[in-house]
């Protein structure tokens, strides 16, 4: 038995035991990490270069890249790097780190994914009102929220994860340290401080949840009344992309968090952490460039030259 005084590091969950499928693990994870830096990079730098995609819709979707490669740069390298060369270690504050850094980001990501709901729906719903109500300094002060509620979220929870005492070993059943792998590794009642804290957090995502379904619900009221084919399809190219982004991001992670212990395995929750920490952030440059005609062309007229 040990103390949390005592754990210098942690021991995390190993994709395969064999050397072959360790490689095939490292090779797999390098091509999504490298498709992932391409598409969000593309993003980000077409939206910096072309002056026409200075609008809030793209400033979010800057933000959005921004935090995918956050999130994935937090856990891959890392995953990465123990499958190539044959360990399973992270220093304590490694662990530390990278439960704070990702939940900083994977929590941004979702108010932010709030805020563009809010912008699609200023846009589609009160067009002549939408200079007013979404100008640059609400835009930067939207981001901006979001981004200091979810250093705050991330902050706690570390915090309170941490000052725990870990008396059940210090083997992690994940393959990245995650919040609730720490704290079955407790002996403490304290834990219960944790429990009442992600309530909280969870009333609030549950709010911003209700406000992007409210959110959408009104914007296909108002397009459904357009009498235009042609203006439908316009207004889908811009809304279904972040629904499909909303969509997967939230069904993945409330499955991941909230399934029952009954159907909870480490090869399932394995597959489970891969489908919301590291398919969202790299599929989300594919969504938006399919339906997004502007996007498609302000990036072929950058590689292009």
């Amino acid at each position: 038995m040990s103390n949390s005084s005592s754990i210098t590091q942690f021991l995390l969950l190993a994709f395969a035991d064999t050397r072959e499928l360790q490689l095939l693990h490292f090779w797999l994870f390098l091509g999504i990490y490298l498709a992932a830096l391409l598409g969000n990079g593309l993003i980000i730098t077409t939206i910096i270069c072309d002056h026409h995609l200075h609008t809030p819709m793209y400033f979010f979707l800057f933000s959005l890249s921004l935090l995918d490669l956050g999130s994935l740069s937090t856990i891959v390298p890392k995953s990465m790097a123990n499958s190539l060369w044959d360990i399973r270690t992270i220093s304590y504050a490694g662990c530390a780190s990278q439960v704070f850094l990702f939940l900083f980001f994977i929590s941004a990501e979702y108010f932010l994914l709030t805020v563009m709901s809010y912008d699609r729906y200023v846009a589609i719903c009160k067009p002549l009102h939408y200079g007013t109500l979404l100008g640059s300094r609400a835009c930067v002060h939207m981001a901006a929220a979001a981004w200091g509620a979810a250093f705050l979220t991330a902050l706690l929870h570390t915090a309170n994860t941490f000052s725990l005492p870990l008396c059940q070993g210090n083997a992690v059943e994940q393959f990245f340290c995650e919040t609730p792998q720490i704290l079955k590794l407790s002996c403490s009642h304290s834990y219960m401080r944790e429990v009442g804290l992600v309530g909280i957090i969870a009333c609030l995502f549950f709010v911003c949840f209700i406000f992007i379904v409210v959110s959408y619900v009104q914007i296909f009221r108002i397009v459904l009344r357009i009498p235009s084919e042609q203006g439908r399809q316009k207004v889908f190219s811009t809304c279904l992309p972040h629904l499909a982004v909303v969509s997967l991001f939230v069904s993945n992670g409330v499955f991941a968090y909230l399934k029952p212990s009954s159907v909870s395995a480490p090869s399932l929750d394995l597959v489970v952490a891969v489908l919301y920490s590291v398919v969202p952030p790299a599929m989300n440059p594919v969504i938006y460039s399919l339906r997004n005609k502007d996007l498609k062309d302000a990036v072929w007229k950058l590689i292009s030259g």
